[in-house]
């Protein structure tokens, strides 16, 4: 799970030092491995591990970096290791690791490991979750959480998380596996339960849902000292609270606000701004996310809707073409002249391990298994709710019941997500077909026998990437 079950090593190892005076903290630096999966995602290799660099407590690591990628491998290599230099005075050291020969030895002795892996990447497997799936009239904005883009990928990606929670169970047990992979929950609610690896979910959104929406709706006066509450499931998670420095309740005038702005005006968050006028409240991920969470908007009987709202069809192929034609450019500026440098951001990995290894509370908004936090919805699903971690790990908070139609939202999205779990787990093809049926946007809009045909289609197209189900 996420840290109930026992005490940290690292955690414990620290505050023994700290007792006998070995330490303080937090300028000293300890001594910790931390290996980083699908290092050649370069850019947020570079956010999180620069952020170590920037956190006192972490500047002695030793960083493992790893991919199947040799090219994206240096890239990550010469990029962090100018940062080391630059920022952190070449405290680090840092090892790269190549292939699945070499996975075990970058993960031995791991105090915390960071997935950021995409199985089959932009070519060929997101261009195939995307055509083949617009052939049957199916149309997805990013398709990287639900849809059936999201089955797809949580049925390449499972199975490789097995081999490394199976390398992670022998070489290091104790480490915590901090996933930034999506689809967010059905690879993490794999990995806590059907792993011994600690594992939390971490994602993005969380931390500026609420920052969002007030700027959005020209009222960043209320920014500071807000008080907030957020849970539900990982890109789905509701702003159920929302406060000014006095406590006075902001909703009201949020609802007001995201209305009129709505009806005056196009702009890019008008399906969130909808959720507000629908369902009272505002959630974590962008526009573009939920308009494929739910069949209320990309309706092939209702094209009008794709303007009305601002749907971005197609966007995520566009941001990859986008994104890889950037870093190029990116890399040569950085290679040239060597001067790269960091910031510490606001990603939850270097805080989360900084908590663990100072022993020092911090609040994150994490994905854990549910075991009751989110009283109505199911226990096994897997939810976001604010969590604190410490020397001994990652503890979820009780939220209670979520609001009804909320709680619907989620169940919807919920129950596809289960159902690709399963089918991973036992490879049973029908449970695919049935994780596609039960997708909000898929079954409102195809029936059931081009679901089952469109399934067979994307599983043939992906070959040995899905070779369980060939």
């Amino acid at each position: 799970m996420t840290g109930n079950g026992g005490e940290f090593i690292l955690g414990r190892a620290v505050r023994e030092k700290e007792r006998r005076g070995i330490c303080t903290a937090p300028e000293w630096g300890y001594h910790m491995k931390i290996t980083f999966m699908g290092a050649g995602s370069t850019v947020f290799a570079r956010n999180v591990l620069g952020d170590c660099m920037c956190t006192p407590a972490l500047r002695e690591a030793q960083i493992a970096l790893y991919d199947i990628d040799e090219k994206r491998l240096q890239d990550s290599e010469i990029i962090l290791s100018a940062i080391n230099r630059n920022v952190n005075e070449g405290r680090a050291e840092i090892r790269t690791y190549l292939g699945a020969a070499q996975r075990k030895e970058a993960l031995r002795g791991a105090d915390f490991v960071v997935n950021a892996i995409q199985v089959g990447g932009y070519d060929p497997c997101t261009i195939t979750d995307f055509e083949i799936p617009k052939k049957y009239g199916l149309r997805q904005t990013i398709a990287d959480t639900l849809g059936i883009g999201g089955i797809m990928r949580a049925l390449r990606t499972i199975p490789v998380l097995e081999e490394f929670a199976r390398d992670m169970e022998e070489v290091c047990p104790n480490a915590l596996l901090l996933n930034y992979s999506n689809p967010m929950a059905m690879l993490t609610g794999y990995l806590q339960r059907y792993t011994k690896i600690r594992t939390v979910g971490l994602c993005h959104s969380v931390q500026v849902c609420s920052e969002t929406l007030l700027k959005e709706l020209d009222m960043e006066d209320r920014l500071e000292g807000r008080q907030e509450l957020i849970a539900g499931i990982n890109h789905m998670a509701w702003l159920l609270e929302i406060r000014d420095r006095d406590g006075n309740d902001l909703y009201p005038e949020i609802r007001e606000r995201a209305a009129r702005k709505n009806l005056a005006e196009k702009h890019k968050d008008m399906v969130r701004f909808e959720y507000i006028r629908r369902l009272g409240y505002y959630c974590t991920e962008s526009s573009e996310h939920n308009a494929e969470y739910n069949p209320f908007f990309i309706k092939a009987k209702y094209p009008e809707l794709i303007e009305k709202f601002q749907i971005p069809l197609d966007e995520y192929p566009r941001r990859c073409v986008n994104q890889i034609e950037g870093w190029e450019k990116e890399r040569e500026e950085i290679l040239k002249d060597g001067k790269i440098t960091h910031e510490r951001s606001h990603e939850y990995a270097s805080y989360i391990m900084e908590a663990v290894v100072l022993d020092r509370p911090y609040k994150i908004g994490g994905n854990v298994r549910n075991d009751g936090y989110i009283e109505n919805l199911p226990r096994e699903a897997c939810v976001e709710v604010p969590c604190y971690v410490d020397g001994t790990g990652v503890h979820p908070t009780n939220v209670g019941r979520l609001p009804l139609q909320l709680a619907a939202m989620n169940l919807s999205n919920i129950s596809p997500q289960l159902l690709a779990i399963e089918a991973a787990v036992t490879k049973d093809r029908q449970k695919i077909y049935q994780a596609a049926m039960m997708d909000p946007h898929t079954g409102a809009e195809l029936s059931l026998d081009d679901i089952v045909s469109m399934c067979d289609e994307l599983i043939a197209a992906h070959g040995e990437y899905m070779k369980d189900w060939q």
